[in-house]
């Protein structure tokens, strides 16, 4: 455990941004899989995995090649 105040708030920083790419990396999965499903449309997943990218959660080239496969593979599915 650090023992300087500011390495302890550095910690709870850390801890916070984790969780909250955590929780976007975990909805991008998610969308994706109801677009594979059928459930959800292809442009609601895009639109999340561009959000992501947005805030910096995943790179933009990253965002990119995750919507361009998914797009190949609904279009391989359908």
């Amino acid at each position: 455990m650090p023992n300087l105040a500011s390495a302890k708030k550095r910690l709870r920083q850390s801890a916070k941004r984790t969780l909250r790419n955590q929780i976007a990396k975990t909805r991008i999965k998610t969308e994706t899989k109801k677009v594979l499903a059928g459930e959800a449309s292809l442009g609601a997943a895009q639109s999340v995995i561009d959000r992501a990218a947005a805030k910096g959660i995943i790179h933009k080239n990253a965002a990119a090649r995750r919507k361009s496969r998914l797009a190949k593979r609904l279009v391989a599915k359908a």
